[in-house]
């Protein structure tokens, strides 16, 4: 599986999900487990190193913003519903998380913001398909600590500063 074919993936089912992140998961794995084990070992790699990629600190205070707030773990459940979200809003928010703000049409803070079960899909596929946990990707680790400098999350100033169109749009009153 190639880029182009993960993201097509990503797309058709968040499309059919009517962008429900837990029914989109599930539309995944009903989609995966059609495929070769191999395929999905890929899909896995491709979403894993995006995963990574997104552990970046200017992407948390983007995060914070949109879910009023994001522990540990609200980032980790964060960027698998940010992948989910297809290429165009992935790489808008890489290149400039501020960016969201223009990028969703809206934001449910019910259901948008959470792709913990995104994350599983591939993992539920592999095993679903062989009986097996999947093997190590090969890929290299995420990094121990978020990319870039860390940000002053609790300090209102700052975070309106650095994302002045999400403060706008998605700001709690």
């Amino acid at each position: 599986m190639d880029e182009t074919e993960f993201w097509q993936l990503v797309d058709t089912t968040r499309e059919t999900a009517e962008g429900d992140p837990e029914e989109q998961a599930d539309l995944l794995v009903e989609r995966l487990v059609q495929l070769d084990p191999d395929s999905v070992l890929d899909f896995s790699r491709h979403f894993e190193s995006r995963y990574n990629r997104a552990y970046r600190w200017d992407l948390w205070g983007a995060a914070w913003v949109l879910l009023d707030g994001a522990s540990d773990d609200a980032f980790d459940f964060f960027r698998c519903w940010l992948i989910g979200q297809g290429r165009e809003v992935f790489e808008g928010a890489m290149h400039d998380p501020d960016t969201l703000a223009e990028l969703l049409d809206d934001f449910d803070e019910e259901i948008d913001g959470d792709g913990e079960e995104l994350g599983y899909a591939a993992d539920e596929a592999y095993e679903q398909l062989t009986g097996a946990v999947a093997p190590a990707l090969g890929i290299p680790a995420a990094p121990a600590e978020p990319e870039g400098a860390p940000l002053e999350f609790e300090n209102e100033s700052v975070i309106a500063g650095r994302y002045p169109k999400l403060w706008e749009r998605f700001r709690e009153d």
